[in-house]
C-alpha cells in the first residue's frame, strides 16, 4: 500500500489530535502502562546494593584440631574507624598457632602480638546472618580484591553511557516501539543470564550490557511517552509519573532482596517479574509522531482512530493534512557550545554540576546497606526519601526561581553530610536520619537540574547541551561507587567543589537563539558542599 508524506511541521500534531481530548480512556491506560515499566526500572537499578553487598567475614583456619579458644584467638583484632573488631585480612601465623597448641599453651598464656601475621591463604569464612550469598562471598571479593566490587557496579553506568549514546539513534531508526520492548526483553534476558555467572569477569560483562539495554528502555519509554500522551497527561508523566513510579520499583527492591537472600536467586527473581509485561506488547502503540516523521502517514491515522475510538470521539475524514515543510535549521555542532567564552562558561559548569549531582545521588544509593542497622529498612527508607523529594521540587519549580531552588536542594544534600560527621557512631538513628536527608537534597537537585539546563540552552542547541550534559552525569554515576570506596580510608570527602556562572531563568521566555543566551543576565553562586559515603 502506498503511503501518504506528512510533511508538516510536528508541532501542529497537538492540533491535529485536539479531537482526542486531554483524559480520554486512551490516554488514561496508557499513562499507566508507560508507567509500569518504570517500576521495572526501579526494580533493576540498584540491586547492587545487595549482589554486592560485603558480608562480615575473616580469614578461614583450615584446621580442625584446633580448639575453639584457639580458632577465636588466631584472628588479630585491629582499630578501624575507632571501634576494634576482628581483622578481615589478617591471621596469625597457622603454623605457630599449631605448634603453641600442641605445646599446652592457651591463648590467655601467650603475647599473640608477637606471632607473625600472614594472609588469608586458605580463603576466608563468611557470615550467612545477613545474606545467604553475595558475589563478595562467592568470589572472595575482599581485602586485595575490594576494588572488584566498585569496579562492578561502574560497569552497569559505563552500561548506560553507551546506551544513552546509541538509543536515541536506534530508535530513531527503528521505531519507539520496537526499541522498547526489544530493550525490555534485551534486560531481563541480561539479568537471567547474569545469574548464571560463573565468575567475575563475566558478571562485570553481562551487567555492562544490562545497564546498555536498561537506560535505552528508561529513555525510549520517556520519548514514547511524551509523543502519544495529550499534552496535560505528558507534562504529567514527564514530571511525576516516571519518578514516582522508579520509586515504587526502588522501595520493592529491598523487601524482595529480604526474602530472597541469595544473589543468584534474587537476579532470577528479579528477570522473571518481566513477565508481565509480555501483554504490553498489544497494549502499547507506535508513536504517531514517529511515524510521520517516517512519511508512514496511514498507520498514524490509523492509531489516531483506534484512539478515538476508545474515547469515544469521532475522528475527522482527514486527520494528519499535507503541507509545506518547514525551513531547516542550520546545523549546529559541539564547537558551537564552546565557541563564545559566556556559553563555554555555562557549558562547562553545567558539565561538573551534572557530575557532582550524579556522584552525590548514586553514592548515597549505593551506600545504603553500608549504614549501620539493617540494610533493607536503610533501602527502603532511601527509596521513600525520593517520594517526597520529586514531588517538593515539582511543585516548588512552578513558582520559584531556579538557580536559588538548585543552590539551596544542593546545601541541603552537602550540608546534612557534613553534619553526619559530627555524629557519634552510637546514634545511628539520627545518623541515618541525616544521611536521608541529604538524599532528599540530592534527588531535588537532580529533578531541578534537568528543567535548569533545558533553559538555559537555546533551541538550537538545547539537545546538544543536555545529551553532554547527560553524557558528564554518566561519568559521575561509574565515579559514585569508587567514591564510597575510598570514603572507607577517608571519611571526609570532598566531592562538590565549583562556581556557578548561569543565566537566571526563571520568568523568562526561554533564549532561541546563540545571541540571546549571550544576553542573559548572570550570577555567582559558590557551593561548597562536603560529602562523605
Amino acid at each position: 500500500m502506498n503511503q501518504k508524506k506528512y510533511t508538516g511541521r510536528m508541532g501542529n500534531y497537538d492540533e491535529d489530535t485536539a479531537f482526542l481530548g486531554q483524559k480520554g480512556p486512551f490516554f488514561v491506560i496508557l499513562f499507566f502502562l508507560l508507567n509500569a515499566v518504570y517500576i521495572s526500572t526501579g526494580l533493576h537499578s540498584l540491586y547492587t546494593v545487595f549482589v554486592g553487598a560485603s558480608p562480615s567475614h575473616h580469614c578461614r583456619i583450615a584446621d580442625g584440631n584446633l580448639s575453639e579458644e584457639w580458632l577465636k584467638a588466631s584472628i588479630p583484632n585491629e582499630m578501624v574507624n575507632g571501634k576494634l573488631q576482628p581483622s578481615q585480612c589478617w591471621r596469625y601465623s597457622l603454623e605457630t598457632v599449631r605448634k603453641l597448641s600442641a605445646l599446652g599453651y592457651s591463648p590467655l598464656e601467650v603475647n599473640l602480638t608477637d606471632i607473625t601475621l600472614e594472609t588469608c591463604v586458605d580463603g576466608w569464612s563468611y557470615s550467612t546472618e545477613i545474606y545467604h550469598s553475595t558475589i563478595v562471598s562467592e568470589w572472595d571479593l575482599v581485602c586485595d580484591s575490594e576494588w572488584r566490587v566498585p569496579f562492578a557496579s561502574s560497569t552497569l553506568y559505563m552500561g548506560y553511557l553507551l546506551g544513552s549514546l546509541v538509543s536515541g539513534q536506534l530508535s530513531d531508526r527503528f521505531g519507539r516501539r520496537k526499541v522498547f520492548f526489544m530493550s525490555l526483553v534485551a534486560e531481563a534476558l541480561a539479568i537471567l543470564a547474569q545469574s548464571f555467572s560463573n565468575s567475575w569477569l563475566l558478571f562485570c560483562v553481562l551487567y555492562f550490557f544490562v545497564g546498555t539495554v536498561q537506560i535505552s528502555l528508561y529513555i525510549t519509554a520517556f520519548v514514547l511517552g511524551s509523543e502519544v500522551l495529550s499534552k496535560s497527561l505528558r507534562v504529567f508523566f514527564t514530571t511525576l509519573g516516571a519518578s514516582l513510579h522508579y520509586c515504587i520499583g526502588y522501595m520493592v527492591l529491598p523487601l524482595i532482596a529480604f526474602a530472597v537472600r541469595d544473589w543468584r536467586s534474587l537476579l532470577r527473581v528479579l528477570s522473571g517479574l518481566t513477565v508481565v509485561y509480555i501483554p504490553l506488547w498489544w497494549l502499547i502503540p507506535e508513536s504517531p509522531r514517529w511515524l510521520l516523521s517516517q512519511g508512514r502517514l496511514l498507520e498514524a491515522e490509523a492509531i489516531m482512530r483506534e484512539a478515538a475510538k476508545k474515547n469515544k470521539v469521532s475522528a475527522p475524514a482527514v486527520i494528519f493534512s499535507e503541507y509545506e515543510a518547514a525551513s531547516q535549521n542550520s546545523k549546529y555542532s559541539v564547537l558551537d557550545v564552546l565557541r563564545t567564552r559566556d556559553i563555554r562558561k555555562t557549558t562547562f559548569l553545567c558539565l561538573l554540576l551534572w557530575m557532582a549531582i550524579n556522584i552525590g545521588y548514586f553514592g548515597l544509593s549505593l551506600n545504603t546497606t553500608k549504614l549501620s542497622g539493617d540494610p533493607f529498612l536503610n533501602c527502603f527508607l532511601s527509596a521513600v526519601t525520593e517520594v517526597p523529594a520529586y514531588m517538593v521540587s515539582t511543585l516548588l519549580l512552578k513558582s520559584c526561581p531556579r538557580r536559588p531552588v538548585l543552590s539551596a536542594f544542593l546545601v541541603i544534600g552537602g550540608g546534612f553530610l557534613l553534619l553526619l560527621q559530627l555524629i557519634p557512631e552510637s546514634l545511628h538513628t539520627l545518623a541515618l536520619a541525616l544521611e536521608m536527608a541529604g538524599k532528599f537534597g540530592f534527588t531535588m537537585s537532580f529533578t531541578v537540574v534537568y528543567i535548569y539546563t533545558a533553559e538555559l540552552y537555546p533551541t538550537v542547541l538545547r539537545n546538544l547541551g543536555i545529551g553532554m550534559c547527560s553524557s558528564a552525569a554518566r561519568i559521575g554515576s561509574i565515579t559514585a561507587p569508587y567514591i564510597i570506596f575510598l570514603g572507607k580510608s577517608c571519611p571526609v570527602c570532598r566531592i562538590i567543589l565549583t562556581n556557578m556562572l548561569i543565566c537566571l531563568t526563571f520568568g523568562k521566555v526561554l533564549p532561541e537563539t546563540l545571541e540571546q543566551m549571550q544576553k542573559c543576565k548572570r550570577y555567582v553562586s559558590c557551593i561548597v558542599c562536603r560529602c562523605c559515603f
